[in-house]
């Protein structure tokens, strides 16, 4: 009896054995007609190209940052002594160790707050765009303007002011122009930031973006005769509230002969490219 049901289970697992192995061959078949269809109706298959490979430049390890030297570092061009200078920047790598003095630029968005006896907090917080920038060494300052109960405030800080709490940019841009002063002669819509504006981020290697707007102005008269070319504005529409005839009258005042001045601008490239790497290492220390 053991001798027959041994024979028996080994008839069973034959037949299993065989219908799977048939099993198989009928998928390789019909996968292999398949195949051969869809050859054979005559076109040929579409070629399909390979991805393109991806060149990874080992030298370079990182996107390179932005490289900026605040304005006030770079002496003026008249007469100056060297030495005074050497010590003044000294003086204010010392403080930038202590107060973060981020970048910014004329029309960027900041908020500063500033250490203040009469304030119940002892501390101010005011928030506007740059206007301006001025000043050079320890007297570098920079002024912001924004529009509070419909009146416009400017305040002029210095920047390195031993009541200086903390810079903070919330929008880091630049203007058509490096003087806004003509905003006071401006819609007030143009000046009228948020005191809740949240910060804008910007990557480090990224540029800075250029705001190419265009402001409308008040109706006439204006603190000054923005529309003459010793002014050189771009950031108004002229074409808004002047008429051709006026444009063309302020053009009797144009000064051609000072694009060939060649004592009102030099070339501080290299000046300035010795100072930052100075003031770089002395900020890495």
């Amino acid at each position: 009896m053991a001798v027959s049901s041994r024979r028996a289970g080994g008839v069973v697992g034959s037949v299993r054995l065989l219908r799977s192995l048939q099993h198989q061959d009928g998928r390789l078949f019909s996968t292999s007609v398949a195949r051969h269809t869809a050859g054979s109706e005559g076109q040929p298959p579409k070629f399909v190209p390979p991805s393109k490979p991806v060149i990874i430049d080992k030298a370079k390890s990182q996107a390179s940052l932005r490289q900026f030297l605040s304005p006030e570092f770079i002496p003026p061009r008249q007469r100056t002594n060297p030495v005074k200078f050497a010590m003044e920047r000294k003086d204010m790598i010392q403080r930038r160790k202590i107060l973060n003095i981020p970048e910014f630029y004329v029309g960027s968005v900041l908020a500063v707050t500033m250490l203040d006896p009469h304030a119940a907090s002892k501390m101010n917080r005011f928030l506007g765009i740059c206007i301006q920038r001025s000043g050079k060494g320890l007297g570098a300052t920079f002024t912001l303007r924004n529009i509070v109960d419909g009146q416009g405030v400017e305040i002029c800080y210095e920047l390195y002011s031993p009541r200086m709490k903390h810079i903070e940019v919330l929008k880091l841009e630049k203007r058509l122009d490096d003087n806004l002063f003509y905003l006071r002669d401006a819609l007030p819509e143009y000046s009228t930031f948020d005191f809740d504006m949240k910060p804008v981020h910007l990557s480090s290697t990224q540029d800075v973006p250029v705001n190419q707007i265009k402001v409308r102005m008040k109706p006439r008269p204006w603190s000054k005769r923005w529309e003459r070319p010793k002014f050189n504005v771009q950031g108004i529409r002229f074409d808004q509230c002047l008429t051709p005839e006026q444009m063309e009258h302020a053009q009797k005042w144009a000064e051609p002969w000072r694009q060939y001045d060649m004592l009102k601008e030099y070339d501080t490239s290299s000046v300035e490219e010795k100072i930052l790497q100075e003031v770089q290492a002395e900020l890495n220390k």
